[in-house]
């Protein structure tokens, strides 16, 4: 039973999103610093990250009610419920990522914002961090939306192990 443990799939949890965001804090640090002129950052990722959050978290309310088999709602197929957990983890990863390069970049032009050019990027870069850090955990309540809820009377239906 022990390799059985070690195959199942685990929660994301908090360390490998806060290395990576510390990882791409650093990488948009150093970008940021090492160029000379610093291009205006396009401030359609800000909306493009919120409708990607709010897609995942209504997804993961209809995937949870699904899976605990709330009345009303017929039960989830368990092929999606496991391509629904491997885009969670993937955007988990992705938004940590991003949400660390971005906050990186408006912390490295914080000390010169009299620039109108700084507070552009300073303020874009901002809001992109903030609505990957809304991306973040929208993704990590879906991969919790499709746990399997512990069977308390000990009575599955018909078909289900």
């Amino acid at each position: 039973m022990p390799e059985d443990d070690e195959r199942r799939m685990h929660l994301t949890g908090w360390r490998v999103p806060a290395l990576l965001a510390v990882a791409g804090g650093l990488l948009g640090v150093l970008l940021t610093n090492s160029l000379s002129g610093l291009p205006p950052l396009p401030w359609s990722a800000i909306p493009t990250l919120l409708l990607l959050a709010l897609a995942e978290g209504y997804t993961a309310g209809r995937t949870r009610r699904r899976i605990r088999r709330d009345p009303g709602t017929e039960p989830i197929q368990p092929l999606s419920a496991a391509r629904l957990v491997a885009l969670a983890k993937a955007s988990a990863l992705f938004a940590s990522l991003m949400m660390g390069f971005f906050a990186g970049m408006a912390l490295s032009v914080s000390d010169t914002l009299v620039l109108p050019t700084h507070w552009r990027v300073f303020l874009t870069a901002l809001g992109t961090a903030l609505s990957a850090g809304l991306l973040l955990a929208a993704a990590l309540y879906l991969e919790y939306a499709c746990r399997i809820p512990d069977d308390e009377d000990g009575d599955d239906p018909p078909g289900v192990t």
